[in-house]
């Protein structure tokens, strides 16, 4: 029996250890960062190891930033009903192990980056990190409402770092992919900060509905998505994807568009905010699956 509880407590450990690293971010991330790999690979002679190190140095990189999150946020979590039964901030798991933890996981991600990959896609890495954690967490969380825009060029490393990861350089196709996620990212989040607003004011950060309120973070929403639709249409423009994607892309921006245009007139604005954002997470995984199959025109 005592053998049975030990075993049973370093699970509920490493499932916490695990938890700390955010795998849904995680892997809605490294769909982005496969998406943009196949992009610049175009289905043609794809090195598969290069693949392998890729998606596990950012993947990684990915995790330390999270996990750093995570411990410069504990205090604060404790006054959110969503992240107060975190590990940290119930005491489950020790602080300064959790930060070696973050920075192991940052140190190992990197590495792969800079030396299995090349070098451009472990810069990539290092600005989003940096990003991320410095610029995002630990300064305009806490400070402004821009950290929900700011921040997303974090989130928009990804897809840049897969098509570096191939091409060696930044060019149209890494910006065009860059955009896409840059913009996706702030209507997507304040879909969950609107839900979530008082306690976000509980915790005192100073998110755009908490500050400016809901009905001005709704119509902030539109030129986000307004500004997505082209993104797709600039990514066949330059023969990236086929009219598979083209049409695909702009049927779901143009769903979602419609969709936050109702909210501004929305009865029950927490039912609405609970379908954009499953309405955001859903576009933003189809995009990138057609965009993996019909790169450069692969359906037909």
């Amino acid at each position: 029996m005592r053998s049975s509880g030990s075993e049973a407590g370093r699970l509920a450990v490493l499932k916490d250890y695990v938890a700390l690293t955010k795998p849904n971010i995680i892997r809605l991330n490294a769909i982005a960062a496969f998406g943009g790999f196949w992009v610049a690979s175009k289905w043609d002679n794809i090195d598969w190891l290069l693949l392998l190190y890729m998606l596990i140095g950012s993947a990684l990189t990915m995790a330390s930033a999270c996990v750093i999150n995570n411990y410069w946020d504990r205090e604060l979590d404790k006054k959110m009903e969503r992240t107060k039964n975190r590990a940290l901030p119930t005491k489950r798991l020790n602080p300064n192990a959790v930060l070696v933890y973050g920075i192991v996981l940052g140190i190992i991600g990197l590495a792969v980056l800079f030396a299995l990959v090349n070098p451009l896609t472990g810069w990539l890495g290092l600005l989003g990190f940096f990003v991320y954690v410095v610029i995002y967490t630990m300064w305009l969380k806490r400070t402004s409402t821009w950290s929900t825009s700011i921040g997303g060029i974090s989130g928009a490393m990804p897809p840049v770092i897969g098509y570096c990861a191939v091409t060696g350089v930044v060019d149209e196709g890494a910006w065009i992919l860059f955009a896409l996620l840059f913009l996706w990212q702030p209507a997507h989040f304040w879909s969950l900060a609107i839900r979530r607003v008082e306690e976000y004011r509980a915790a005192g950060f100073p998110l755009l509905p908490v500050v400016k309120g809901i009905p001005r973070t709704k119509l902030q929403m539109l030129p986000y998505i307004v500004l997505l639709i082209p993104t797709g249409i600039l990514m066949f423009t330059y023969d990236y994807v086929g009219y598979t994607y083209l049409i695909i892309s702009l049927i779901c921006g143009i769903v979602w568009l419609v969709h936050t245009c109702m909210g501004i007139r929305a009865a029950d604005t927490t039912k609405w905010a609970r379908t954009n954002f499953l309405i955001s997470i859903n576009y933003l995984m189809v995009v990138f699956l057609v965009m993996i199959a019909d790169t450069n025109g692969a359906i037909g």
